[in-house]
């Protein structure tokens, strides 16, 4: 893999896993409040850059 390639597989990886961390903080969050499941497992895709604020608290510490 080139220089590229890798960057860019990193960059997809850490795209993904901050989309599952967003994911499940809304189900618990929607649980908590008492959604029914449906709701709390709806999950619109991300368009473009996700946003520097969520991303910092989305991200691993």
């Amino acid at each position: 893999m080139s220089t590229q390639e890798k960057a860019r597989a990193l960059m997809q990886r850490h795209h993904h896993l901050a989309k599952n961390r967003q994911q499940s903080m809304l189900e618990r969050a929607g649980e908590e409040i008492g959604f029914s499941g449906e709701v709390s497992e709806y999950w619109n895709p991300v368009q473009g850059k996700i946003d520097p604020n969520k991303r910092m608290a989305c991200d691993r510490i």
